[in-house]
């Protein structure tokens, strides 16, 4: 699983933004942009061992991959819960579950969702949103 990102030079620096993990950094060249978005990722993951990867792409477009995939979609739940306000109850309350462990479980990456899991629990912290999938051609 990957997360796709722009690169783009705004002024006097190169931005670089991920805009499903609503995470935006930059750098003063393109080279130092990508390993700030490496060094956010993990920080913000922060846990022992992860590691990402950043797969440059043509256009300004890129990819982010990492060594633990669970970890990047409980990131992306995260975040998506966070932009919405919600707490870990009021999550849980949305998906249907009495218990917040039910949802934060997910969120801690000590249980990986399925397909159709990760839409139900998406839409639980995104009301109205969707996730779109895309074929990559970077490599």
């Amino acid at each position: 699983m990957r997360f796709y990102g722009k690169v783009y030079k705004d002024g006097k620096f190169w931005l670089a933004e991920i805009p499903l993990l609503d995470a935006m950094t930059q750098g003063h060249t393109r080279k130092e942009a990508f390993a700030m978005v490496q060094d956010m990722l993990e920080s913000l993951v922060n846990r022992p061992g992860f590691s990402v990867t950043v797969h440059q792409g043509k256009h300004g477009d890129f990819e982010v991959s990492s060594n633990e995939p669970s970890c990047l979609i409980s990131l992306f739940l995260r975040r998506q819960r966070e932009r919405s306000g919600l707490s870990l109850s009021e999550a849980a309350a949305r998906l249907g579950v009495r218990s917040r462990n039910a949802y934060a479980r997910y969120e801690r990456g000590t249980s990986t969702p399925s397909l159709e899991k990760l839409n139900e629990l998406y839409r639980a912290v995104a009301p109205g949103k969707d996730i779109v999938l895309h074929q990559s051609e970077i490599a």
